[in-house]
């Protein structure tokens, strides 16, 4: 009894280790950009050491005296804040008929949103620059905010399996009590997917806050450029005939960016579990 108590207190020290090791290997590379935005360029091209030896804050003062990461913030949280609205909104009104109505060819209508899943988005991006050129979009924020308005396949996918999960039984009551379509949607399907919207949310703002492919394709001028953007083209110049890339201020820059989506996944770490999870529970 005591051998069999003693394996599986080894076993779980063993897991325990091994979740710790690749914890580790998981945030080096966090670990490795913090520290590095303390140093000097000198020491940082010259030190091969892990930590500081005099540490600095002369790189985050760098990034906001030298550089416009202000602006870089501001063009990023309207880029974020838009096509997570238009995500949330257009994808859930989209989802809501096909998972609570009934209408000839609605299996048909999900199957081809789905299926458009299948396109690769790289593929479409010429197409939508030729599209957005001629209608005098490029260099802003609308070609990538405005399309988040015309719902995303997989958005619809989670809100239509979430919806389904619901007891249509509530349709019912809310509309002998009066209570229109659309007011069902507003005042009971909304309330009770708390979780689904927060999933969609999240994963929106993060993905959206670190996009790169997008905005250096639409956008061309410093006015709209997003903080993805800055990290490529901001902290380089040339000295001489030399060019110098400021790595430090990369990195301060860097650790700057990457506080925001650790807080939105401490705070929606929950919904996001919840809501994956239970958007799967109805086919």
């Amino acid at each position: 009894m005591k051998s069999a108590k003693t394996r599986k207190r080894a076993g779980r020290i063993l897991i325990f280790t091994l979740k710790l090791l690749v914890g580790i290997i998981m945030l080096s590379p966090i670990i490795w950009v913090s520290t590095g935005s303390f140093k000097t360029l000198t020491e940082f091209t010259t030190s091969s050491e892990l930590l500081p030896q005099k540490g600095t804050l002369g790189n985050f003062k760098y990034i906001f005296y030298h550089s416009n990461y202000l602006l870089y913030i501001r063009n990023t949280v309207l880029l974020m804040a838009g096509t997570t609205l238009g995500t949330l909104l257009s994808s859930s009104l989209v989802a809501y008929p096909l998972a609570r109505m009934e209408f000839p060819g609605k299996n048909l209508i999900f199957s081809l949103i789905v299926g458009t899943m299948m396109i690769p988005n790289i593929a479409l991006i010429v197409p939508q620059y030729i599209m957005f050129g001629k209608v005098g979009w490029l260099d802003s924020l609308l070609p990538m905010i405005v399309p988040a308005f015309f719902a995303y396949p997989y958005n619809v996918f989670l809100f239509r399996q979430f919806f389904r999960s619901i007891p249509r039984e509530l349709d019912e009551a809310a509309t002998m009590d009066g209570c229109s379509r659309i007011g069902i949607f507003f005042r009971i399907l909304i309330p009770l997917s708390k979780s689904t919207f927060t999933t969609i949310g999240v994963l929106s703002c993060v993905f959206w806050w670190n996009e790169l492919t997008q905005p250096v394709f639409y956008i061309n001028s410093d006015k709209w450029r997003t903080l993805t953007i800055a990290l490529m083209t901001t902290f380089m110049y040339t000295s001489g005939n030399a060019f110098v890339i400021n790595w430090p201020s990369i990195m301060a820059a860097s650790t700057l960016m990457i506080l925001p989506p650790m807080f939105l996944y401490l705070f929606g770490s929950r919904f996001l579990v919840e809501g994956i999870k239970t958007s799967g529970l109805k086919g």
